[in-house]
């Protein structure tokens, strides 16, 4: 909510809108693109990237409970 607040504060900036628009819509398309950057990596890539690490984990979990018992049965 606060991202969007900001995005949409600075359209009229980025836009050339008001005093001094030549020397901040540079700034404010700036600022922009590192909300919705920001936004979106919080929102999805961080969630994703962890599920991705959590299942990994869980497989070699697997993977090292499954080997351990087959070393344990061939030495028997």
């Amino acid at each position: 909510m606060t991202s969007l607040t900001v995005i949409l504060s600075m359209i009229p900036a980025s836009m050339g809108i008001g005093a001094g628009a030549d020397t901040n819509a540079p700034l404010a398309v700036a600022v922009i693109g590192g909300m919705f950057s920001s936004t979106l990596l919080t929102l999805v890539v961080v969630p994703a990237v962890y599920s991705l690490v959590e299942n990994g984990l869980e497989h070699i979990k697997q993977w090292s409970q499954k080997r351990s018992e087959t070393i344990q049965e061939s030495k028997s």
